[in-house]
């Protein structure tokens, strides 16, 4: 499996704009068919230029579900946020794959 995770930077003038758009665009990327699953956190950092870090997990079940997403949705849906919060938003993206799971 591969975790399709994003990061973001948010201004603090659209903090809450950006919340109630989230809810919306993670189902939106969730109906794309290429995940499984997502996860929201806070990432739990004092940013030197101000704001809030966030970072959204997609789990994929296949490099081929990752790279379809690219390829079929990944631009349109990031257009969305770029339109939405423009110079408000910095943000990054990690592929990552899973090599194992451990429970306690």
């Amino acid at each position: 499996m591969y975790i399709y995770n994003v990061t973001v930077n948010i201004d603090d003038s659209v903090h809450e704009e950006f919340l109630i758009w989230m809810k919306k665009h993670i189902p939106d990327v969730l109906a794309t068919g290429k995940f499984t699953e997502a996860r929201f956190s806070q990432v739990l950092v004092d940013e030197e230029n101000g704001g809030t870090t966030y970072s959204v997990q997609y789990t994929a079940k296949s490099r081929a579900d990752l790279d379809a997403y690219y390829a079929e949705d990944a631009p349109r849906l990031r257009a969305e946020g770029m339109k939405k919060f423009a110079d408000k938003m910095l943000g990054f993206r990690t592929e990552l794959k899973i090599i194992e799971d451990f429970k306690a």
